[in-house]
Parts: C-alpha cells; sequence; structure tokens
C-alpha cells in the first residue's frame, strides 16, 4: 500500500465500525459488507468490485494490531494538524511520507497492500479465504471466492410423458451414465412445460456437501380428444342438427374411459360451452371440471326423406333472416 494511503483514507468509515473497536468487531462488519460487495453477487459492478477492493484493504490493516498501532499513530498526527510532502529533494514543508513511516520502522515506500507473498500485508486471497472457509486465489475469479466443501452441481433433464399421465401422475425412470437409474414421480396435474425440482438427485459434491438438485421440464404429448384450460379439461361434443334444435341427453367421454350424461337444451347452438362439475384436473385438494363445446355437426350427404323434411322446414321459417340483425349492428 503506498504510504499516502494511510492518510487519505479512513479504515474505520469504510468498515463502518468506531475507531476503539475490538477484533471481533471489525471482524464481523469486514464480513458482512465482504458478502454483501463481492464480485459474485455483483456481476457487471466497477464501483461494487473497488468498494470490495477497499473493504480489503480497510481489513487487512485493521486486523493486524502492528499495522494498525501505526496506522492510528499516523492518523492522529495527521489530524493534530502536521503538514507533510511527498518527499524527494528539495521538498518543502517538513518531513516526508517516507521519513514519516521510517519512523515507524515500516521502511517507506517498502510498505503497501499486496496480494499475499514475502514483504507485503494480508493479501485479499488470504483474507477472504479465512472469510468463506479457504485460502488462496484458487476461489471465484481471484477473488479469494469459497474454498469449503462445494454442493453438487444441479442437473438438467428433460421428459415426455401422455395426457393422461400428466392429469393423473405417474412415474417416470430416467437413466445417465453419470447418475445412473432415477425413479421420478411425476405428481398429478403437472402443466406442458413445468420444471420438477428433485433435491439432492443431482451432482455429488465435495465430501460432506449436499448434493444438486435434478431440474426436469415435463413435457405432455397432447391428447386426440382432450384439451387443457388450467385444472379444467376441454372436449368438443358433436350434436346433430335435430339434437340441437329440439333437445336431447347424450353421453360425453371423460378421461377415464368412462362417459356422463349431459342434457343438450333445444335450440343450443353450436359453440355453447356445457360444464361438468368434478370431472378435469385433480390439482392438491381441488377438481377442475369438464367443459363440454357443443359442435353442431351438418349432415354431408341427405336422404331424399331428409332433405324433404329440410326443405318443408325452410318453408315453414317463413323468410326468417338469421344475419338481419347482424347488418343492423353493422351499419351502426
Amino acid at each position: 500500500m503506498a504510504s499516502q494511503d494511510w492518510f487519505e483514507k479512513d479504515f474505520y468509515a469504510i468498515l463502518g465500525v468506531p475507531q476503539d473497536a475490538d477484533e471481533a468487531t471489525i471482524k464481523k462488519a469486514y464480513r458482512k459488507l465482504a458478502r454483501k460487495m463481492h464480485p459474485d453477487q455483483n456481476q457487471g459492478d466497477p464501483r461494487a468490485e473497488e468498494r470490495f477492493k477497499e473493504i480489503g484493504e480497510a481489513y487487512a490493516v485493521l486486523s493486524d494490531p502492528h499495522q494498525r498501532k501505526e496506522y492510528d499513530a499516523i492518523r492522529a498526527m495527521a489530524h493534530g494538524g502536521a503538514r507533510f510532502t511527498a518527499g524527494g529533494p528539495g521538498g518543502a514543508g517538513g518531513a516526508s511520507f517516507e521519513d514519516l513511516f521510517s519512523a515507524f520502522g515500516t521502511g517507506g515506500q517498502g510498505m503497501r497492500f499486496g496480494t499475499g507473498g514475502q514483504g507485503a500485508g494480508p493479501g485479499l486471497e488470504d483474507l477472504l479465504g479465512g472469510l468463506f472457509g479457504g485460502g488462496g486465489a484458487a476461489g471465484y475469479g481471484g477473488f479469494g471466492a469459497p474454498r469449503g466443501p462445494r454442493p453438487g452441481a444441479d442437473v438438467q433433464a428433460a421428459t415426455h410423458i401422455g395426457f393422461r399421465d400428466a392429469v393423473e401422475g405417474s412415474t417416470v425412470s430416467l437413466q445417465s451414465p453419470e447418475l445412473g437409474r432415477i425413479n421420478v414421480r411425476i405428481p398429478a396435474g403437472v402443466r406442458n412445460g413445468q420444471k420438477i425440482k428433485l433435491r439432492g438427485k443431482g451432482r455429488t459434491g465435495d465430501p460432506g456437501a449436499p448434493k444438486g438438485d435434478l431440474i426436469l421440464t415435463v413435457t405432455v404429448d397432447p391428447h386426440p380428444v382432450f384439451g387443457r384450460d388450467g385444472d379444467n379439461l376441454t372436449v368438443d361434443l358433436p350434436v346433430t342438427f335435430a339434437e340441437a334444435a329440439l333437445g336431447a341427453t347424450v353421453p360425453v367421454p371423460t378421461l377415464d374411459g368412462k362417459s356422463v350424461k349431459v342434457k343438450v337444451a333445444a335450440g343450443t347452438p353450436s359453440g355453447r360451452v356445457l360444464r361438468l362439475k368434478g370431472r378435469g384436473v385433480r390439482h392438491g385438494d381441488r377438481t377442475g371440471d369438464l367443459l363440454a363445446k357443443v359442435q353442431v355437426v351438418v349432415p354431408q350427404r341427405l336422404t331424399d326423406e331428409a332433405r324433404a323434411a329440410i326443405e318443408k322446414m325452410a318453408a315453414a321459417e317463413n323468410g326468417f333472416d338469421p344475419r338481419a340483425e347482424l347488418f343492423v349492428k353493422a351499419r351502426t
């Protein structure tokens, strides 16, 4: 550390502790600030990185009793009004910084803050190694990050399941050269694209450290009949023109392979949704509904009798125009 830094920087203020703070208070303040300003927690923030270095500089001095004593003495002299110059031949204004440090046995310009090594003060790597349980620069990016037992890494995986398995729940078996065979329980009601976290199913960490997690992305295959809207199942329900016009009771398929009867009221239009309570997806303590959307089927081929009946019905409608209201609204 350049000797002038000891005059310009208030290490107590940097750590936020009083000048008479004991060793435990200084260490506690340093650890709190170092965790907050660590580059891994503030990626891309140069101000945080600079603040992190300042915290390390302050702790390096204040945690060393000999350096702290010298720092306090120099700061006391500076606050007392003594004037110092940068020294050198012809320098004016009294004793130089180097002379002053020599008086304390520091060797003048040999006093510095380093990153470890002979003749230097405690390095950032050494300091942070003590903070996070390790030492040296073998942590993250040379900033002296954790060196203690590291947990295992998370593993990303994906699987396909059938529509019915997603609604009802199932167990799938995953195979990995690294992790071996893993049986995974898929909960009932899982959605397409949903991620499931399986704790402790990832890679093995250092001895004594927990294993990582398995993050499983579930893709649900579509069903040829049923769809899904949240916890509701959906189905298109074909009905004949006569059933829609006259009313009828018709069967609706359910996901379990059975059927349930539903009443179609007379005059039901195509597109109307009929709700069957409790026939949807069970999710936790509730179950959705089955939504049957009426689709009136127009016959592609007519017998002579059917054609005659329809023509007779058209004549009985006496010129009714179902589009008249549409054109009235269009002109407003």
